[in-house]
């Protein structure tokens, strides 16, 4: 009974911070990223997402695995290499509750890899044309207008386009330097701004209204360094060599994610010119600015864990909901900003490679968090 009324007493705390915060945001999209539970759980998760107000959900478009091999007429949705079954699933039960999906591209099949590479999924495609004909089949199939079957329903429509995933992260772009004359060079920016431009390009070519492809999707820190085992780029690096290759797109998206459990959003990062938060937005904003104009800033993933689970990483039940409510007053806040998507809706299972940023723990109850995400939409 104690646990029970400690647990109800963190959930009115959370309510009284969320208090302040409850007004809507114009222009501010409130979402959630959450693949596991939205194509693993779907008729758990839906009903979720419902009550809280979700008004956007992010999932990733695997390339790699609607074209597991090289469709003979790629830009045509309904080439027979291609198996869109899960996604067709996923904009249908997304738009029966009322909710904008948002697209990120990534992973590259195999055969679109170059012979010399590793057939790994991080690697760029050898031809550019190969995605960009892959964006476009899929944002024709995602028009609004698409019958894959004569008789049938359309799908509905697709309108925010993510171009890959924190490609300044070794894990998702590889490689992200190479040694050229007598040091490491970054490459990474310059290979990424094809990739851009060939999902932008390929998405728009369908003419249609609305369409918007964001670019970037930066991971919010890096070594800038060629010789660390894992080495990385920064945002506002990366998003210079972006812009010397001449990279196109309609909004900036970034992952302002904290760096230690002791900062909250408004906490500045500690290493100048590195990380890119939530409370130094203002300098990837001023630089994307003076690159690139008033481009809109898409914040497509954020999140704290907790502890328990994470005891390294996490904070408690009740600082996460306290930070959730200041993360969206500070996007709210920011002209600039029109969407921020929490990550996640249930914590992931497994202990230190999962993440445990949940509204719900893996068990299914829910945190004090839950009730603050529900505020936002209020």
């Amino acid at each position: 009974m104690r646990k029970y009324i400690v647990l109800f007493s963190l959930a009115c705390l959370a309510c009284a911070l969320a208090a302040p915060s409850a007004q809507p945001s114009r222009g501010l999209i409130v979402g959630i990223y959450d693949e596991q539970s939205s194509f693993g759980n779907p008729s758990w998760a839906f009903p979720q997402y419902e009550r809280l107000g979700v008004e956007a959900l992010r999932a990733n478009l695997y390339w790699s695995e609607v074209a597991k091999r090289r469709p003979e007429n790629a830009r045509n949705p309904l080439d027979p290499a291609y198996e869109w079954g899960a996604y067709d699933a996923f904009v249908k039960r997304s738009a029966e509750s009322r909710i904008k999906v948002v697209f990120s591209i990534v992973r590259t099949p195999t055969w679109a890899i170059a012979a010399r590479e590793k057939k790994r999924g991080n690697r760029a495609p050898a031809r550019m044309k190969d995605l960009q004909d892959f964006a476009n089949a899929a944002a024709k199939r995602y028009s609004g207008s698409f019958r894959p079957n004569p008789e049938g329903d359309a799908l509905p429509a697709v309108r925010f386009w993510l171009a890959w995933n924190e490609p300044n992260n070794p894990i998702f772009l590889f490689p992200q330097f190479r040694f050229i004359g007598g040091r490491y060079r970054p490459v990474s920016p310059a290979v990424y701004a094809k990739m851009c431009n060939a999902i932008w390009s390929g998405v728009h070519q369908t003419g249609l209204r609305g369409e918007k492809v964001a670019c970037g999707v930066t991971a919010p820190r890096g070594n800038n360094s060629g010789a660390q085992p894992r080495s990385s780029l920064s945002p506002i690096p990366f998003l210079r060599g972006m812009r010397k290759a001449g990279a196109r797109f309609d909004a900036y998206a970034h992952h302002p994610y904290y760096g230690h459990r002791t900062e909250s959003p408004r906490t500045r990062p500690p290493l100048r010119g590195t990380a890119v938060t939530l409370a130094n937005l203002d300098v990837l904003i001023k630089e994307l600015t003076r690159l690139y104009g008033r481009k809109r800033v898409w914040l497509t993933e954020y999140g704290y864990q907790t502890n328990p689970p994470d005891r390294a990483f996490g904070v408690s039940f009740v600082k996460q909901a306290r930070y959730l409510t200041q993360a969206y007053a500070l996007a709210r806040a920011n002209p600039r900003v029109d969407m921020l998507l929490w990550f996640l809706v249930k914590d992931e299972a497994r202990i230190g490679n999962g993440w445990q940023s949940g509204l719900y723990t893996s068990s299914g109850r829910r945190k004090p968090a839950w009730q603050a995400f529900r505020q936002m939409r209020k």
